[in-house]
């Protein structure tokens, strides 16, 4: 490892703007910036090309969220929103970075630039290595490569020492091919990015429901009564999922919106597929704004279950699904005695919602049937992160709101095939029925010991029990919690290997050795030894089809993702039985492995080739429970109190709308108003002026917890409508604040949505 200090922020400002929020999204404005960001970054003629087949039936899967096409027809100019128009940016630059890159900028030098302009160098063009004690990368060979890798592996004592992170773009091949490879290699150490986002998500629904996946179709937003939408922005994370509110709007839906902050996305839609609407002024789209603080959304939720047994109680019958409640639920009364418990005050004061929301919204909820209740990472990001989305759960069960047209639930998946990869084995805690089946098919002996997910993954590193790191995507420096103590746990390993098209600074932040893999995008051709392939991924909803790219790829040196890993595969085990190359010549053979391993994919290679591909199966969409008690489950959630001392703040983090996870496409954050700088804290006015602050005002922001003190220096205040003692804040900036052991109970995902912080003033 180099003796050079490495950065892992950049803390230069660079010139803040602010504006009024906006109160509409989408419309002519993201048109303009979808266009000025092919423009600028993109061949024409290959913007073009991308812009026809982008989500479209028999074309490429957009690389940028999981949000589902429709299943009928499909937009033919314009099936994407501003959001994939920029992830196809990021991906088909017309630039690369080359070994000449390399050669004029060192390792500590490109750690220098912001991350927005690391990611604009432009797309990897060759395999890179980072010698012990080098200050630059060098071209390797692919042969050599594959050599260093199997060198280390096969060096450790135990395969446990190895840690394979994967990130939610891989593609179904590719990661049934990845962690087959890491099972035949000896190890369950697959820690991925839903460990970091939706995993609190797949517990709370898989102990209640049977099913860690969301229940409803696209078709049932279009006919839902009513939709409550809970910690979560689509109008910058998921755009093309205000398509489908709007439906539900003019079908005479309702829509519920529950967030500290207001967002422009769920206050009006403009449609830019109708010019009709954007001169009409587009679609209002929330009903009901229920401005919940930071972490009231279990109080929230049991505030209006109150109300709800209140108005059971004066109209017997009337209100509750008792049909369904006895015949598909079990614990109600154990849930209902522990509910009735609670204070209606209480649970309403710490929510931070006004009585009278709370009962317009439990007025809501007793008088109509179809009901759907979505949710990203504002509510799985919590030390309770489990726990909201059981109450989320138990609310749609008083109701029989799951398993019919119009109703269920709705976890909103960020990366395009994150759902796709658990399904195809990446998960650090598998099940006997897949390793049984996996060891059946391919005549190896899984693992069965689980092993590390991503928190435990970064500690094992720090601790010199992981000691190779190998990245299938992503940019986990980044992406993880606690980010000094990520890069020392990292800096402590032998060797790191990151997958990428890009680059990103967790290639600056290595092990003794590294390796930069450059690999095929999702807009890229395709072409192995039997000619040219398609990959498969699954949406939120668990619809699985094709995506094929059509540009030629930008350099001759890159390998698919599929070859990497049975390229690797071959260079590692020495007396594997697996048709390694084989199946990376033909992703056919794939694909047959996987119909014969994972239930609901038999004739996959039939089923994917049809025009939209095939639904999976889904139990609690059926109301078949497969849980313990084979029954729907309530469950019991104590209300979290966070109580706060003088000068302490609960700090959130969030996306700008120029930006998708850890990718900065720019550094505006138009719907909110701010402009040109992301290292900022959001405040509510009345904090400000209780401090004597001011706007723009320079900042450093400290986190405290089990005795460390965590800090981010340089930051600007910015007034906005947020609930007092609440701040927020944008990632990954405000990451080292997060702590490496401060995770929700059950899933271990980071509490990046509750950090109790304070704040000094810098002048």
């Amino acid at each position: 490892m180099s003796t050079q200090k490495i950065e892992i922020e950049n803390f230069d400002f660079t010139g803040l703007i602010l504006k009024e929020p906006k109160e509409k999204a989408v419309g002519l404005p993201a048109i303009i910036s979808s266009v000025k960001q092919a423009a600028k970054y993109m061949d024409p003629i290959d913007a073009f090309k991308l812009s026809l087949k982008i989500n479209q039936k028999g074309g490429f899967d957009c690389p940028g969220c999981a949000w589902p096409d429709p299943d009928d027809d499909r937009s033919a100019l314009g099936e994407y929103c501003e959001n994939g128009m920029k992830a196809i940016a990021e991906e088909a630059t017309k630039k690369s970075v080359t070994a000449d890159f390399f050669a004029e900028y060192s390792v500590a030098d490109i750690s220098r630039f912001s991350d927005f302009e690391i990611g604009k160098s432009g797309r990897l063009a060759e395999p890179m290595v980072l010698r012990e004690g080098a200050t630059h990368y060098e071209p390797i060979a692919w042969e050599d490569a594959f050599k260093l890798i199997a060198k280390e592996l096969n060096a450790l004592d135990s395969p446990n020492e190895a840690i394979f992170y994967t990130s939610g773009r891989t593609s179904n091949e590719a990661a049934y091919l990845y962690q087959l490879f890491i099972r035949s290699y000896g190890t369950n150490n697959l820690p991925d990015c839903s460990n970091m986002c939706h995993e609190s998500s797949g517990v709370g629904l898989s102990h209640t429901l049977g099913i860690g996946k969301g229940s409803v179709t696209l078709n049932d937003l279009h006919e839902a009564e009513v939709i409550m939408i809970m910690g979560q922005n689509p109008g910058t994370n998921h755009p093309r999922m205000l398509g489908a509110l709007e439906k539900c709007k003019q079908n005479g839906g309702k829509i519920i919106t529950v967030n500290p902050l207001p967002e422009a996305g769920l206050l009006n839609f403009t449609d830019p597929q109708s010019p009709i609407k954007m001169i009409q002024g587009g679609t209002s789209l929330t009903d009901v704004f229920a401005p919940v603080k930071v972490n009231g959304d279990v109080a929230f939720l049991k505030a209006i279950m109150l109300k709800l047994a209140k108005m059971e109680e004066a109209n017997p019958g009337k209100i509750l699904d008792w049909d369904f409640i006895k015949e598909h639920t079990h614990g109600f009364d154990n849930f209902l005695e522990d509910l009735k418990k609670e204070d209606v005050q209480h649970a309403i004061s710490e929510s931070g919602v006004e009585e009278s929301i709370i009962i317009e919204v439990a007025e809501m909820m007793a008088t109509n049937d179809k009901i759907i209740i979505c949710w990203a990472m504002g509510l799985t990001q919590h030390k309770n992160g489990v726990g909201n989305i059981q109450e989320v759960v138990n609310l749609l069960l008083m109701r029989g709101a799951i398993g019919k047209t119009g109703a269920g639930t709705c976890p909103v998946r960020g990366h395009s095939n994150v759902q796709g990869d658990r399904t195809m084995g990446i998960w650090e805690s598998p099940k006997e029925p897949f390793l049984a089946a996996l060891d059946r098919v391919h005549s190896i002996q899984a693992p069965r010991e689980h092993g590390y997910h991503v928190v435990s993954a970064i500690e094992a590193m720090k601790a010199g029990k992981g000691k190779v790191f190998f990245a299938m995507g992503g940019n986990f420096l980044s992406a993880s919690p606690d980010t000094h103590y990520t890069a020392e746990a990292l800096q402590n390993t032998k060797l790191t290997v990151h997958v990428s098209t890009k680059l990103n600074r967790s290639h600056l932040v290595t092990g003794k050795q590294a390796l930069i893999l450059p690999c095929l995008g999702r807009t890229d051709k395709d072409v192995q030894a039997d000619g040219e392939q398609f990959v498969s991924c699954e949406n939120s909803m668990g619809v699985v089809q094709s995506s094929q790219g059509i540009l030629t790829p930008p350099n001759v040196l890159l390998k698919s993702e599929v070859a990497i890993v049975a390229e690797m595969a071959l260079a590692t085990l020495s007396d594997s039985r697996v048709n390694w190359i084989g199946m990376a010549g033909n992703y056919d053979k794939i694909r047959d492995a996987i119909g014969q391993t994972i239930p609901g994919f038999e004739n996959y290679n039939e089923r994917v080739r049809k025009p939209g591909g095939f639904y999976l199966p889904n139990g609690a969409r059926e109301r078949v429970w497969d849980t313990e008690t084979g029954k729907a489950n309530f469950t019991t959630n104590a209300i979290p109190h966070n109580e706060l001392k003088k000068g302490e703040y609960l700090m959130m983090t969030l996306r700008s709308h120029d930006q998708y996870n850890t990718t900065v496409y720019g550094l505006d954050d138009r719907y909110r108003g701010i402009y040109n700088e992301r290292r900022i804290v959001m405040m509510n006015i009345k904090d400000i002026k209780a401090r004597g602050w001011k706007e723009k005002q320079v900042v450093n922001l400290f986190s405290h917890f089990n005795g460390v003190k965590r800090e981010a220096l340089k930051f600007l205040i910015v007034p906005y409508p947020i609930p007092e003692g609440n701040v927020a804040t944008y990632f990954p900036e405000a990451n080292p604040l997060v702590p490496i052991d401060s995770f929700a109970d059950k899933s271990h995902t980071p509490t990046s949505k509750l950090v109790i912080i304070t704040i000094n003033s810098v002048i």
